[in-house]
């Protein structure tokens, strides 16, 4: 079993602290007395629907109260604000900045005055920047997403937001999505507690999810399949979802026309066709290549209305109770188990088709369940989660320079933003992210923030900055909401430990911590 492999590495990395005998019992330096402390339950809670509990978020839960809390998570303001520190981070970037059509043509420009170059030489050091500058702008599209996990009040939205990004994946490093992902990612993220179907409509409709599944080579006479079948296997229905071959062949013909144009110019077309054109940002729909005729798609008749049969089709897909059950057992294993009772997925798959799919409503019905109780400490953390939570619990609210450690620890890890090369997105299961390689690394990601030397208040750069900040992990958290929950290996291990930074890497090493 997996779970043998991380107690034995964890095992093995207390191996040193457990040689000696002498050592300070770290966990016994004086703590404060807040005035009401966050519990066992409290942490747990937060472990599951935030990236990880910190004495601020535990803080903020006991005062508000656990229902209170929940509710604000399910419907978050928009008035909530990042950290000012952060803020400027985010507002300083580039893909903050500039709109998206205006970054693609700035960008375009750049590829193609780099290709007309002759001379060899020249043109091979236009074109490394040219990819230099892909490279920097999904850079700072990671850069935010880890900020804003970090320190977004918000933090069930941020969550969904990366749950709706790895559904509906896109791959970075396809042509040119490295400049799509920021805006893609902003998109799903405005609809991440809403309805699904305006979730589905903007993925649809997004230039990187366009051109990652081909369908801008998708015409009439010259059908491409690779969109339509995702759409039906893993955006919609689901493999068993109950569709045909056919089905899929259909809605390929359904999706003829939707394409890209990056240019300002409108294709010319005959004038019974210009009423049918329909541009929305970068996506266009071109009736030049779309086909008119009538499609029968399951088992309904899809008439020839240019860019309307989309929209009929997604209605039809957003509420058929494929989709709902499709959608709530993979909201419930990523947020309850692994396998998450049939009972549950039923109970949420009700509330998704009585609530024409609202997101919040599917989630209360499953956090205000049993199950989602009884389960809460038990699902194991993915790479996201386990970098995520662990600088948060080290660092709380305190603002870090630099991402990039995070990013290459996230690298090493497998699971590094829009990095996953098939349209599946990344496994949530544990089975996935426990071997021992995987283990090994994660002990010295511990390490490296357990001892403050991991990088995160160092900027980049020719002339870098540091503000040096130790964690501070032994804290009334831990004492209150952490340590009632720990098996008594692990306090044993804590107790051996032969220094503070000690102390931290084999909290954030423990078999607890990997879990949520």
């Amino acid at each position: 079993m997996s779970t043998r492999r991380w107690a034995l590495g964890f095992a093995a990395l207390s191996l040193l602290a457990a040689c000696q005998t002498n050592a300070p019992h770290v966990q016994d330096a004086p703590r404060a007395a807040p005035a009401q402390r966050a519990s066992s339950d409290d942490v747990a809670l937060l472990d599951r629907l935030s990236f990880g509990a910190t004495p601020t978020s535990a803080a903020e839960m006991t005062r508000m109260g656990q229902q209170a809390w929940v509710e604000r998570q399910l419907h978050p303001s928009h008035g909530a604000a990042l950290p000012p520190a952060i803020q400027a981070q985010v507002g300083a970037m580039t893909i903050s900045q500039t709109p998206l059509p205006d970054l693609v043509r700035n960008l375009d420009a750049q590829r193609k005055s780099a290709d007309a170059i002759a001379d060899d030489d020249q043109k091979k050091t236009a074109q490394q920047q040219y990819q230099q500058e892909l490279n920097r702008l999904t850079r700072e599209a990671s850069s935010r997403m880890l900020l804003r996990a970090l320190y977004s009040p918000n933090q069930l939205q941020e969550q969904m937001t990366w749950f709706w990004f790895n559904h509906f994946n896109v791959h970075q490093y396809k042509s040119n999505i490295r400049v799509l992902v920021g805006d893609y990612e902003e998109k799903l993220r405005t609809h991440s507690l809403g309805r699904f179907r305006d979730l589905l409509q903007a993925s649809v409709f997004h230039p990187a999810m366009v051109r990652y599944l081909d369908n801008e080579q998708n015409a009439a006479a010259r059908i491409n399949e690779n969109y339509a079948r995702e759409l039906l296997e893993l955006h919609t229905l689901g493999v068993d979802g109950g569709y045909t071959q056919r089905d899929v062949q259909e809605l390929a013909r359904v999706l003829t026309g939707l394409g890209i144009n990056f240019n300002d110019d409108t294709p010319k077309m005959k004038p019974d066709k210009q009423a049918f054109y329909v541009r929305r940002g970068l996506v266009e729909f071109n009736p030049n290549r779309h086909d008119f005729g009538d499609k029968q798609v399951l088992g309904a008749t899809i008439h020839g209305r240019g860019i309307a049969e989309i929209e009929q089709v997604l209605d039809t897909l957003a509420r058929h109770p494929s989709t709902a059950r499709f959608v709530s057992r993979k909201l419930a294993q990523y947020f309850v188990s692994d396998t998450p009772p049939a009972a549950l997925v039923d109970r949420m798959s009700r509330r998704f088709l009585e609530t024409d799919g609202r997101i919040a409503e599917v989630m209360r019905t499953m956090i205000d369940s049993p199950e989602f109780r009884q389960s809460l400490g038990g699902k194991f953390k993915d790479p996201v989660h386990y970098v995520v939570s662990a600088v948060r619990l080290a660092y709380d609210d305190k603002p870090i320079l630099n991402t990039g450690p995070m990013l290459n620890w996230l690298n090493r890890l497998g699971e590094a933003p829009y990095n996953r090369q098939t349209p599946d997105g990344y496994p949530l299961d544990e089975m996935a992210w426990a071997g021992p390689g995987q283990m090994n690394t994660r002990f010295e990601v511990a390490r490296a923030i357990g001892g403050g030397s991991a990088g995160l208040f160092k900027t980049e750069g020719a002339m870098p900055t540091e503000r040096p900040a130790f964690p501070q992990l032994a804290n009334p958290l831990y004492y209150d909401g952490i340590a009632p929950r720990l098996a008594v290996t692990t306090r044993q291990a804590l107790d051996q430990a032969n220094s503070p930074q000690e102390w931290n890497a084999l909290l954030l090493s423990s078999p607890e911590f990997m879990h949520r």
